[in-house]
């Protein structure tokens, strides 16, 4: 019997929108990081983003300018704030994988969309709008005063929502963000969309899809 939730949930930034942040490093840093050490460069730029989101919060644009701060320190380059805000800026400009608006479109009607993102109220909106189906809430961490994988974020969604793990499909790129987490939260039922992002673990008890395209077969639309 296919599960029909009362929610789909969502990451937004590398599930949905597509994610440039290390498109952008490869140009920026190219002068400056020799070709064959851009992928070890790269991953230390996920690693330090990672680890400014497990405190407590603050807002995204001081995440990400510590995290390149760090960065660069590490590689011994010079700090520069004026590239980092590029980031900042950027952010809101990114627009979905193009897989995106027809795969929703399939499920908008049928089951109430919703995001938690790891974002600013201020630049969550602009991302939304670009992903061309309707979204019955969309939570972020400077509404729950939390970032993903902190559990504080998944409890404010629930919270929030009035619902319970049970009555939830979460979908995600990313095991160590969401999927983790979410299966610590009791959110059985999960969707790990593989797009690179990192390792799949069938441990935490996910249905895998190559894209959005997979998820109306899901729930059985």
């Amino acid at each position: 019997m296919t599960f029909r939730p009362k929610y789909i949930t969502f990451d937004c930034y590398g599930t949905l929108t597509r994610f440039r942040m290390d498109d952008m490093a490869r140009k920026m840093f190219a002068d400056r990081v020799p070709a064959d050490r851009m992928a070890q460069f790269l991953a230390d730029f996920t690693a330090y983003r990672f680890d400014e989101v497990l405190g407590d919060w603050q807002p995204y644009d001081v995440v990400l300018k510590n995290a390149i701060r760090r960065l660069c320190r590490k590689w011994k380059l010079q700090y520069l704030d004026a590239e980092a805000q590029q980031y900042v800026d950027a952010v809101p400009t990114w627009g979905p994988h193009e897989d995106v608006p027809a795969g929703l479109a399939r499920i908008a009607n049928e089951i109430p969309l919703v995001i938690l993102s790891n974002a600013m109220d201020s630049d969550i909106q602009k991302n939304v709008a670009l992903l061309g189906a309707p979204f019955h809430r969309v939570y972020t961490a400077q509404q729950a005063q939390a970032y993903k994988p902190r559990l504080k974020a998944f409890e404010f969604m629930l919270d929030s929502l009035g619902c319970n793990p049970e009555d939830l499909l979460h979908v995600s790129s990313s095991l160590r963000y969401d999927l983790m987490s979410a299966d610590d939260m009791g959110i059985v039922n999960k969707v790990f969309v593989n797009r690179g992002h990192g390792p799949g673990n069938p441990a935490y008890r996910y249905v895998e899809i190559k894209d959005i395209g997979g998820l109306p077969g899901v729930v059985g639309l």
